[in-house]
């Protein structure tokens, strides 16, 4: 295994910015390992805790269960309920867009219930987001939208039975 080389707490910042520049390049992968190295420094940094949340939920269509599975870990960390509830939205809407993107065999339903799931997270957090924030709110509509505009992505109806293979 070859060790990692720290960065300086010095670098934290400069790092960041690096960071959110390789996500606008379609880079995740990147943007991922700068983060790692700031937390690696800052265990507990917030900007680099909702970068590489972002940058993993950016890698869904290549890695799912991989990249799921690591940013539910990361979604506790987050300073507060408020964070915690709108970027959990964030991973699931993420989720219900990757489904959709696939075109497999349930994907509308699986998306459906990842859409659903990302707006009940939109809805704890507009209860707990600070005055005259309303990102999650505009989240939820979104969602809904899809919803409404895309007659694939309804609820699976009952006996169906379509294996979820990326569950």
């Amino acid at each position: 295994m070859i060790e990692l080389k720290p960065i300086s707490p010095q670098a934290i910042e400069a790092a960041l910015e690096k960071a959110d520049h390789y996500r606008l390049l379609n880079e995740p992968v990147q943007a991922e390992s700068i983060c790692l190295d700031v937390l690696e420094v800052e265990p507990e940094n917030q900007r680099a805790l909702i970068t590489i949340v972002l940058a993993l939920t950016d890698q869904f269509a290549d890695n799912l269960n991989r990249a799921f599975r690591e940013v539910r870990e990361l979604i506790p960390r987050l300073a507060d309920g408020y964070y915690q509830a709108y970027y959990q939205g964030i991973v699931c809407e993420r989720r219900a867009r990757s489904h959709l993107r696939s075109g497999s065999m349930g994907a509308g339903y699986m998306a459906y219930d990842w859409f659903r799931q990302a707006m009940e997270s939109y809805e704890q957090a507009a209860e707990a987001a600070p005055a005259g924030n309303e990102d999650a709110i505009l989240r939820w509509n979104a969602c809904a939208r899809v919803i409404n505009r895309n007659p694939a992505v309804v609820p699976e109806p009952e006996g169906v039975g379509v294996p979820h293979l990326l569950e």
